[in-house]
C-alpha cells in the first residue's frame, strides 16, 4: 500500500509540474485565473453583456452575431460608453483568415466648420466641443452593426436586438459601480470635460438625462432595478423596422427635434446620408507574431505598429518587466509615436496619411537612433519624423472568439464618459461628444490634453481622429490574441503594454491585462502611472534619467481580451480588474 500510494504521489507531482509550466496558463499571485472555455469566450466591460454574447454563441451564432448583441446590450447596461448614439470600429477575422475593418466612426454634420468652437477673438469656447448638442457627431453605431451583420453575421437582426430590448424593458440590477458613480459624482477611470467633476454634474445639466439616470436626485441604490422604457421603445422600433429606422424613422425625427430645440446642427439629411466604411486592416509583425489592427481614422493602429517596430530592436525580456531601463525605452517610444500622431494623422478621406512610412521598419530604425539609453528626451525637442520619405490612426471594448475561431475586436464610444451628457428626449439614449476629437484650434489641447494638427481640423462629413485600437494577434498564421481597451489616448499604450506583457514577458491574458500600466503622449511632457504601479526606487531611477512624473495617479484603461492557449486550443478570457463590472464569460 505504501509503495502504491508513493507511486501515485510521484505521478501526481509530475502531472502538477507539467501543468504548471504550460505556456500562458499559470497566473501570478496578484492576478486571477483567466476564464477557460472550450468553445467560445466573450470579454466585455459588463457581466450581463458578456453573458448575452455567450447565449448568442450557444444558439449557434458566430462571433459577429454575438458582437452585435453585446454592443446593443451595453447600450442598456453600460451607459457610460455603451451606445446607440456614438460610433466606433469593429475588427473582424473569420476562421478562414478573411479580415476586415469596419469604420463606423461618427462624422461631422454638414453645417460643421473649422472654427465653430472659437469666439470672436479666436479663442476656444470652454466645453463647447464636449458638452451638449453642438458637441455631437452623426452617430454610426447602428449602421456599423447593420453592415457587420450583412457581411459576416448568420442570425436575424430581430433576434440580436431582443436581449437588449428585454434588458431595457424589464430592467437590470444596478451594480455597485454604477450606483456609486452616479450618486457620488466620482469615476476613477473615465475623464470628463473641463469644469465638470463627474457624471452626476454632467448629466444634471440635461433634464432628460437627470430624470433617467439620476432619478431627479433620488439616486439608484445597489441592486435596484433600472428600467428604461423610452430606450426599450427605441429598441423595439429598431427590432421591428430594422436598423435603417435609426436614420430615417421615428428615432431620427426625435434626434432632429432635440437638435433644433437645443442648438444642435445635425439634420435629417445628415442622418440619412451617414455611411460606415469598410477598410483594409493594417498589418505589422513583432518578434514573429503578426499584428492586425485598425487603420485611420484611428491613430491607434499606426501608433501601435510604429512603437512595436521601435521596441523590437531592444531585448525587453532580458531587461525584465517594470525595470527602469525597459520602462525608459517604452516611454521614449511612446513620446515619439505621439509626436507623429499629432502631425500626420487624420481622416484619410480628407488628408494624405503616410501610412506605409509610419509603419515601416526602416522608419522605426531611424527613429530609434534618437533614443538615448541613459537620458530622457524633452518633448519640446522632438519633432515629427520624415514619414513621407518612407512611403513606397469614453469608450468600451469587447473581444469575442467563437468555437470556429472567428474573432471580433470591437471598440466603440460616446467619447467622454456619458458622452455629451444629453439624452434624446423620447428615445432614451445618450448622444456622443465626438466633435471634441477634432482639432478645435491648432496647438490648443482637447479635453484629453492632446495637441492635434491641421490634418484633424473640422470639415463637414469628416471623421475625427481616434485612439481606438482594436487588435488581433496571430502566431504562425493562427489566431492567438484579441485585445482592445477604452481610455482616450491611453488606449494605444494600454494595448501596446498588454501585447508586450504577453510576447516579451510570457504572461497569460489575465496577467497581461492586470499588470500595472503607464502612459506618455508627447505633450504634456509627463509620465502618468497607476497607483502602486511604480515603486519609489523606480521613480527615482527614471527621474535621474530626466523623466517628469504627474502628481496625479489614476487607473489606465479597461482592457478586454481573449487568448488562444496554443497547447489546448482553449479560449482564455481576460477582463480588466480596473473595470468593476468587467467580466469574461464562456462555454
Amino acid at each position: 500500500m505504501f509503495f502504491r500510494n508513493r507511486a501515485f504521489f510521484l505521478i501526481f507531482l509530475l502531472i502538477f509540474y507539467f501543468i504548471s509550466y504550460i505556456p500562458y496558463s499559470k497566473p501570478q499571485a496578484a492576478s486571477l485565473y483567466p476564464v477557460y472555455a472550450k468553445n467560445g469566450v466573450v470579454s466585455s466591460s459588463d457581466r450581463i453583456a458578456s453573458e448575452v454574447g455567450v447565449e448568442i454563441l450557444k444558439k449557434g451564432g458566430n462571433a459577429v452575431d454575438a458582437a452585435i448583441a453585446v454592443a446593443l446590450a451595453l447600450a442598456v447596461t453600460y451607459p457610460t460608453a455603451g451606445n446607440l448614439g456614438g460610433g466606433g470600429f469593429m475588427l473582424i477575422r473569420m476562421a478562414d483568415g478573411k479580415t476586415t475593418a469596419i469604420d463606423y466612426r461618427e462624422t461631422a454634420p454638414a453645417k460643421a466648420s473649422r472654427d465653430m468652437y472659437l469666439d470672436r477673438e479666436g479663442k476656444v469656447i470652454p466645453s463647447s466641443s464636449s458638452i451638449g448638442y453642438l458637441a455631437v457627431g452623426i452617430p454610426g453605431t447602428v449602421a456599423g452593426l447593420k453592415l457587420a451583420l450583412e457581411k459576416y453575421g448568420t442570425m436575424k437582426w430581430q433576434d440580436l436586438v431582443e436581449p437588449a430590448y428585454r434588458l431595457a424593458k424589464d430592467g437590470f440590477p444596478v451594480s455597485y459601480w454604477l450606483a456609486h458613480t452616479l450618486s457620488t459624482n466620482t469615476d476613477l477611470v473615465d475623464r470628463f470635460p473641463r469644469g465638470v467633476s463627474g457624471p452626476r454634474e454632467l448629466l444634471s445639466k440635461f433634464p432628460e438625462s437627470k430624470r433617467i439616470f439620476l432619478r431627479d436626485g433620488n439616486y439608484y441604490k445597489v441592486g435596484e432595478i433600472l428600467k428604461q422604457p423610452e430606450l426599450a421603445q427605441t429598441l423595439e422600433r429598431l427590432q421591428k423596422e430594422g436598423p435603417d429606422e435609426f436614420y430615417q424613422g421615428t428615432t431620427a425625427q426625435l434626434i432632429v427635434k432635440d437638435m433644433k430645440k437645443h442648438g444642435g446642427i445635425i439634420t435629417l439629411e445628415d442622418l440619412k446620408g451617414y455611411k460606415p466604411v469598410v477598410r483594409e486592416a493594417l498589418r505589422g509583425d513583432y518578434r514573429g507574431y503578426e499584428i492586425i489592427t485598425m487603420p485611420p481614422p484611428s491613430s491607434g493602429g499606426i501608433a501601435l505598429i510604429e512603437m512595436l517596430n521601435i521596441l523590437e530592436q531592444y531585448d525587453l525580456k532580458s531587461l525584465g518587466f517594470n525595470s527602469s531601463q525597459r520602462n525608459h525605452l517604452i516611454i521614449e517610444t511612446m513620446r515619439r509615436a505621439f509626436a507623429d500622431r499629432a502631425e500626420f494623422l487624420g481622416d484619410p478621406g480628407f488628408v494624405k496619411v503616410p501610412i506605409k512610412g509610419l509603419i515601416s521598419k526602416n522608419y522605426a530604425s531611424q527613429i530609434s537612433k534618437s533614443i538615448n539609453l541613459n537620458k530622457a528626451t524633452q518633448s519640446q525637442e522632438i519633432k515629427p519624423g520624415q514619414a513621407f520619405s518612407y512611403e513606397s490612426d469614453s469608450t468600451t471594448h469587447f473581444s469575442i472568439v467563437d468555437s470556429m475561431g472567428n474573432a471580433v475586436a470591437n471598440t466603440y464610444t460616446l467619447n467622454g464618459s456619458y458622452g455629451s451628457g444629453a439624452t434624446v428626449t423620447g428615445a432614451g439614449f445618450l448622444l456622443n461628444n465626438e466633435m471634441d476629437d477634432f482639432t478645435a484650434k491648432i496647438g490648443v489641447p482637447n479635453d484629453y490634453g492632446l495637441i492635434q494638427g491641421d490634418a484633424n481640423s473640422i470639415t463637414a462629413g469628416k471623421r475625427p481622429l481616434s485612439s481606438m485600437t482594436p487588435t488581433i494577434v496571430l502566431k504562425d498564421g493562427k489566431l492567438f490574441l484579441v485585445i482592445g481597451s477604452p481610455g482616450g489616448p491611453t488606449i494605444i499604450n494600454t494595448v501596446l503594454q498588454v501585447i508586450l506583457n504577453v510576447i516579451d514577458h510570457n504572461m497569460n491574458v489575465q496577467q497581461a491585462i492586470d499588470a500595472p500600466r503607464f502612459h506618455h503622449q508627447w505633450l504634456p511632457d509627463i509620465v502618468v502611472f497607476e497607483p502602486y504601479g511604480f515603486s519609489l526606487d523606480l521613480v527615482d531611477l527614471l527621474k535621474n534619467k530626466g523623466h517628469i512624473f504627474s502628481s496625479k495617479a489614476g487607473y489606465i484603461g479597461n482592457a478586454q481580451g481573449v487568448m488562444i492557449d496554443p497547447q489546448t486550443n482553449f479560449r482564455l478570457g481576460g477582463s480588466d480588474s480596473r473595470g468593476a463590472d468587467a467580466r469574461s464569460a464562456g462555454y
